[in-house]
This record gives structure tokens, C-alpha cells and sequence, in this order.
């Protein structure tokens, strides 16, 4: 089927907070919660005060994440949704693999990342979970979305090559004309039959975003050339579920004129 009008390009979750996005063709929202297995791991850089009993909100800081390591960007994963298995490559080779449900496949990744990351780490690296928490950059179980125009007017802005997944973004979004996101913030979006998103907050930019996918290496200061060219470091919107629902590439995107919530 094809759209003249706004659609979801591409979605993303990142299983493992600070690692590499999985792609995928469709998903299952749910009201109130963040993508399924999205953040629902995140690795511990010495004691984080995280209980696994009583999960709640912690400040990134207390994560490895590419903020404070950017060298967690040059390492590839791939994560098995149904036996959550994780695979990490470094150049396209393997380099380690096991089960996230198992204390001996955890105490393998992270015998890995103490590793990788010896001269990050403020102490012993350890994999956190808790069920049904996302280890998110807000307290809110969010879904957060970009605008690929606004990708691209941000290019022409600065003169550069600017790949998307630096955003770290679940759903990129195309033909919305440029910025129109943040003219969302206090709206519901439609996307496909039945899913709704209350967008809720412009999403404010870290030295994550300066990291290249790709290479894992800092070469563009997003925060700085945003805040030089429009005035601020915001890029991209959170949105909270409010009506769950299977949401597929390609499914039209249409902002409400009325909203479910008060």
C-alpha cells in the first residue's frame, strides 16, 4: 500500500541500553509501556544503586552508555527476542555471545564489556533487568521519535552527513515537513488502525549524539550545532502510549484533533 501522507519509516529498539539498535519489520505496542525490550537491559559501571525488586529510575550516568564511552559505538549486536540471547561483533567478528537470562551467560557478557571498556569503567561492569522496566532517560516508559526531514534540514544546516541512529530513536518518521514534531508536543498521533501515541516532551540532546554509528568515533558535536543554529539542543519528541497496537513500517501516521487523556 502506498501513503502520500506521513509514515513510519523505520523502528528501533535497543535491548541493551548504550548498545546498537535492532531493526524491525512491525511491533506490538502496549498502553503505558516502552517498545517490548526496549532498554529493558543496561550494564551497571560499578555500584548503581538499581534494585531488581522495586526497579525505578536512574540517571544514564549511572550506565555505560556512549555519552561517557563512545567506544561502545564500534561494537555490533544482535539480540534474539525470544531466547534473549546477545550477540556482540567488533568488525564484523564475533566476540562474544550468551544468554541474558542465565547468571553464567551475564557474568560472560560482562567478563567481555570489563574488557572492552577497562579504562570507562568507574567500577565492575554488571547487566541489570527487572520485568516490564526500561532503564529509559526518563522516568516515563516513553517511545521516542525523529523526523527524518528534520535530519535532513539539520545537514543542510551544518554541512554534514547526519545518520539517524544517532538519535538513538525508536520510530523515524518521513514526510513530515521539517520540525513539525515539536509543534505535536500535547497531541496524540494515530499510527496504523489502532495504536496512539501522546507526544509528550521535545527530547534534549547529549555527547551521545556526537558519536558516529558507524565508526564509534566522535566527529560531530550535535548539542553544540543544534544549540548554534536553532537556539536549543532539542531534537526529536517522546510520546507515551495511550492506545496500544501493532504498529508496521510503511503504516500512515496521522495527528488527532482530538485527544484520549485530559
Amino acid at each position: 500500500m502506498i501513503h502520500s501522507g506521513p509514515t513510519i519509516h523505520s523502528i528501533y529498539r535497543y535491548p541493551v541500553k548504550g548498545l546498537s539498535p535492532e531493526s524491525l519489520a512491525r511491533i506490538v505496542l502496549t498502553a503505558g509501556e516502552a517498545l517490548p525490550c526496549d532498554r529493558a537491559y543496561a550494564i551497571e559501571s560499578g555500584p548503581s544503586g538499581f534494585n531488581p525488586a522495586a526497579p525505578a529510575y536512574l540517571q544514564k550516568s549511572r550506565f555505560l552508555m556512549l555519552m561517557h564511552s563512545n567506544r561502545l559505538g564500534a561494537l555490533k549486536t544482535r539480540f534474539d527476542g525470544a531466547t534473549h540471547v546477545l550477540t556482540v561483533y567488533i568488525k564484523g567478528k564475533k566476540a562474544v555471545s550468551a544468554s541474558l537470562t542465565t547468571a553464567e551467560g551475564r557474568a560472560k557478557i560482562e567478563a567481555f564489556i570489563a574488557g572492552y571498556c577497562r579504562d570507562e569503567l568507574r567500577g565492575p561492569p554488571k547487566l541489570l533487568n527487572a520485568p516490564s522496566h526500561s532503564f529509559s532517560d526518563t522516568p516515563d516508559k516513553v517511545v521516542s521519535l525523529i523526523n527524518l526531514a528534520s535530519i535532513a534540514a539539520l545537514e543542510r544546516a551544518i554541512g554534514a552527513r547526519v545518520n539517524p541512529l544517532r538519535f538513538r530513536a525508536n520510530i523515524h518518521i518521513e514526510s513530515w515537513p521539517a520540525w513539525h514534531e515539536f509543534d505535536l508536543v500535547g497531541r496524540e498521533i494515530a499510527i496504523g488502525t489502532s495504536a496512539r501515541l501522546r507526544i509528550t516532551q521535545r527530547i534534549t540532546r547529549c555527547a551521545a549524539t556526537e558519536v558516529n554509528p558507524d565508526s564509534g568515533m566522535r566527529d560531530l558535536d550535535i548539542p553544540k550545532a543544534l544549540l548554534r543554529t536553532y537556539g536549543n539542543n532539542h531534537f526529536g519528541v517522546y510520546g507515551v502510549v495511550a492506545a496500544g497496537g501493532e504498529i508496521v513500517v510503511g503504516n500512515s501516521i496521522k495527528a488527532l484533533a482530538t485527544s484520549s487523556w485530559a
